[in-house]
């Protein structure tokens, strides 16, 4: 996972058509420009219906991002731009799936809405919120089959997707969970942060002395911050001491401790049983290592879903790309393509 809401009010804007062969009497594939209103802010998003038999109703999944300033197309831009949740879009329309992605607080067209004079409010309940806003809205579609309803999440869209299926009505038939955040954040953030010390020394960047000293200061800057105590960046490297000092600050705390109070396991065995769920690692993943997996797999199982369970991608890094593939490259990884593809399976629109 990368670091860097409830009345609803929809309103469906003028779609533009997207170049599709359709079948006589079929309609073609569109995207269309959609806006919801929660917790007193204007979201917007992109609905993509895919083409479709006229009077058909679909399949529908709410695509969430992930962590930090991602906006409704998976991109932080301008330096991070692999367009995953388009890409995801493209791929679910493939299989007959109408998906709706949508720019959270603080990206996009959406900005920071109610929180603009003081970002410093928000927490995590309230990106749930305007998340779940966002699927009453996908069911609202008019092409909707409200029996088959999606979420998709990818990294800390992933809990995200585990939060809404909770709270939402109808729950949803399946989710799909890629990459998902599956530690509290910040048992995550200082895997993460290890792991770049470790490659540091294999660089010649530090010494081992060093990154010791530095992965002991994280821990205890992370211990005091849970126990409300003042953190001390004294003695690390200075882009780490500036990251904690960010992510650990006033501007960012309330959301921080909100985030990690949750132990993703633990919503995970809150699933409805039955549910069709597809948890994806990449070999690759180095923010959100297979390692980490076992205990929110196993907690999926104890609530008694049902498959594809675990899919395993080889050699597939933390954007779904093949392993080596410059993260702005726009494409999913023939491996993460056909892990949609059989998670869709029942959900296909002849």
């Amino acid at each position: 996972m990368r670091w860097r809401a409830i009345a609803v009010a929809v309103a469906l804007v003028a779609g533009t058509a997207v170049p599709a062969v359709a079948e006589p009497g079929s309609i073609p594939a569109t995207d269309r420009e959609i806006r919801f209103v929660v917790d007193g802010t204007t979201a917007y998003g992109t609905v993509h219906v895919p083409a479709h038999r006229r009077g058909a109703r679909l399949a529908a999944a709410l695509l969430i991002p992930g962590s930090g300033p991602t906006d409704r197309n998976g991109n932080e831009p301008p330096t991070i731009t692999p367009d995953t949740l388009r890409l995801i879009a493209d791929q679910l329309g493939q299989d007959g799936v109408l998906t709706l992605r949508f720019d959270k607080y603080f990206t996009g067209t959406t900005g920071p809405g109610a929180y603009r004079d003081d970002p410093s409010r928000i927490d995590l309940p309230a990106f749930t919120r305007q998340a779940l806003a966002a699927y009453d809205t996908l069911r609202r579609q008019p092409e909707t089959d409200p029996h088959s309803l999606l979420i998709v999440g990818h990294s800390e869209g992933g809990l995200q997707a585990l939060l809404v299926a909770r709270q939402a009505h109808p729950r949803p038939s399946g989710l799909a969970l890629l990459a998902p955040q599956d530690l509290r954040l910040l048992d995550l953030v200082r895997l993460q942060l290890d792991q770049q010390l470790d490659a540091a020394v294999q660089l010649g960047q530090l010494t081992e002395d060093q990154a010791t000293a530095n992965k002991t200061a994280v821990a205890t800057a992370i211990t005091d911050f849970r126990a409300g105590r003042p953190i001390d960046t004294t003695g690390l490297i200075p882009p780490l001491a500036a990251f904690l000092q960010s992510i650990l600050g006033p501007v960012n705390a309330r959301f921080v401790r909100s985030d990690d109070n949750i132990y993703p396991p633990d919503v995970a065995r809150q699933v409805r049983a039955g549910t069709r769920v597809t948890v994806t690692c990449g070999t690759a993943d180095v923010q959100v290592p297979c390692e980490t997996t076992g205990p929110f797999v196993t907690a999926l199982r104890k609530a008694h879903v049902s498959g594809p369970g675990l899919v395993t991608l080889d050699g597939i890094d933390h954007f779904l790309h093949p392993a080596g593939t410059p993260i702005n490259t726009q494409i999913l990884a023939p491996a993460a393509q056909t892990a949609l593809h059989a998670f869709t399976h029942p959900y296909r629109h002849p």
